[in-house]
């Protein structure tokens, strides 16, 4: 049995998810689903208001391993996910972001899209980012960005999808629909690929803040 959050991808950079260097991850930002989501739960991303994606879905990824920074951070297979400001914009918008040191208590942020302007930690961004100290893996994902698919009406309205905020979350054996959505999803291109640019990628320099939610 399989849970499935769906939520709307206010803002879309290639940052949270990160479906780059062969893995789909969500490290940064929502906190609830990074905590709760296990191992072959199902994240999928809609497009909203903001993007003009009401109704197409920009990502889906089935859980394959859920970590913690630390162990996101140390383990040399993501050493590619870690930011490279002044590198491409795949490096820039790196999601390996946060490791705590033990023996003083403190977490680290590297500059990175959640940094400030100058490169220093944003305290806020930082604060909500480790409120789940869980960092959501997946090498059975799709995703989309700017190609997103518009999800047929009827699968949407059939498991009760609404586009608002805040996550749901459905469950693949209670409700209806839920199996459908997922073989459509499939049906739509390669696992694993980087189908489309994220939709804000020309953006990739700039950076946010949880504070007054404005990029800059």
């Amino acid at each position: 049995m399989s849970n499935i959050y769906m939520y709307v991808v206010d803002r879309d950079f290639g940052f949270a998810p990160n479906p780059f260097h062969g893995y789909c991850t969500l490290a940064t930002c929502k906190p609830k689903i990074r905590n709760n989501a296990e191992v072959e739960d199902w994240v999928i991303g809609m497009g909203g208001s903001r993007l003009n994606a009401t109704g197409r879905c920009i990502f889906a990824m089935r859980v394959t391993e859920k970590i913690t920074f630390n162990e996101y951070w140390t383990n040399p297979i993501f050493l590619d996910k870690k930011p490279i400001r002044n590198g491409s914009q795949k490096m820039m918008v790196g999601d390996n972001i946060y490791y705590h040191d033990s023996s003083s208590n403190e977490w680290s942020q590297a500059d990175s899209h959640h940094s400030k302007v100058d490169g220093s930690v944003n305290l806020d961004n930082l604060k909500k980012d480790i409120s789940s100290n869980k960092v959501l893996v997946s090498q059975h994902f799709l995703y989309f960005g700017r190609e997103a698919p518009v999800v047929p009406h009827d699968l949407l309205n059939t498991i009760g999808y609404e586009n608002r905020r805040n996550h749901r979350v459905f469950n693949d054996k209670t409700t209806i629909g839920i199996n459908s959505l997922i073989e459509w999803l499939h049906n739509q291109g390669s696992l694993n690929q980087v189908i489309g640019d994220p939709f804000d990628f020309s953006d990739s320099e700039k950076r946010y803040s949880v504070n007054d939610n404005k990029v800059s």
